[in-house]
């Protein structure tokens, strides 16, 4: 029997999603980083020979392919194009390493050698995994998510890894767990930025989920990008990917996962809890109380533009994914 297959709403064909082959071109990434803000943080990049400055953000992107990717089909195709692999690698935020987006640079001095990834609490099989052990026993899949940041930005990124619901069936969480918490490195003697004080907040890292949000079939765990290795700057070698929820909403660079009875606290509801709540989904009709969600500015590949704005979509456009686990 055959099956009539209809496009999402959201979805294009795939021969109009951005080719691999222009992540590394230099030209069209001068020609889209018109914006103030980008200009700003790549003035460096723009001089008539490659400059040491580019020439060292493309080393830090420059790694290892992971061999045996299987593209996902169910999320391949987006109504908007892959944002360009070096502005996604120079536009970031990492706040153990600075409290602006130019950490690139200061967060290679993250440590990832012998990485070690320890899963504990309430569960029937507590597992320390290393990289490697992850990239054998979970099969490494492609996806192609929306991401969106509770400061109204937004890329488009090929995360590849795999999904958390693998990593619940491994270690088989018992009927007390409610709650998931996942910690980041920190280390005060690596993990400091330049100029930016580190002590009074509340480290290390924190987030956490319910249980049946990590079970949702879109929640996923990231070990690289572009098809390689993770990069430091993006949260190396493994980081959460939560694609309804804003983007601190992934912890990266995780060395801890908890499964708890009770809710933990997390970071950012921890410091400023009248602005970034515990659920922390994309509402565009929940405001941040210093601006609106509405609209979110896509950092754009295309000629002449660097920032696009586009109405933000409730649940950042998975609705029909994860909406149920909301419902009143």
């Amino acid at each position: 029997m055959a099956f009539l297959h209809i496009p999402k709403p959201w979805q294009i064909k795939e021969n109009l999603v951005t080719s691999p082959s222009i992540y590394f071109n230099r030209r069209r990434f001068l020609k889209t980083a018109l914006g103030a803000g980008i200009i700003a943080s790549i003035a460096p990049l723009t001089g008539c020979q490659k400059s040491l400055a580019e020439s060292t953000l493309e080393k830090t992107l420059n790694l290892a392919k992971i061999p045996g990717i299987t593209p996902n089909p169910n999320w391949q195709n987006l109504d908007r194009p892959i944002t360009s692999e070096i502005l996604a690698g120079q536009y970031n935020n990492f706040y153990e390493f600075g409290g602006n987006k130019k950490i690139w640079l200061k967060a290679q001095n993250l440590p990832t050698e012998n990485w070690r990834v320890e899963v504990t609490g309430l569960v029937k099989y507590p597992q320390t995994y290393d990289l490697d052990d992850l990239k054998a026993k979970f099969p490494l899949e492609e996806r192609i998510y929306r991401f969106r940041c509770v400061e109204a930005w937004s890329m488009v990124l090929p995360w590849v890894g795999f999904p958390m619901v693998a990593l619940l069936q491994a270690v088989e969480p018992d009927s007390r767990a409610k709650f998931v918490r996942f910690t980041s490195f920190y280390d005060p003697e690596i993990t400091t930025g330049p100029g930016f004080h580190l002590g009074s907040l509340p480290w290390p890292y924190q987030e956490s989920l319910r249980l049946e949000e990590m079970a949702n079939e879109l929640a996923f765990f990231a070990v690289g990008i572009y098809g390689h290795d993770l990069p430091k700057q993006h949260g190396a070698p493994i980081r959460m990917v939560i694609p309804w929820k804003y983007g601190f909403k992934g912890a990266k660079s995780i060395v801890k996962i908890e499964f708890l009875e009770t809710q933990p606290p997390t970071y950012w509801n921890t410091l400023v809890p009248n602005e970034y709540d515990f659920e922390a989904n994309v509402n565009p009709t929940k405001p941040h109380p210093r601006w609106s969600q509405a609209t979110e500015r896509f950092i754009s590949n295309g000629p002449g533009l660097s920032w696009e704005v586009k109405e933000t979509l409730p649940y950042n456009g998975y609705g029909e994914y994860v909406s149920y686990l909301y419902s009143v």
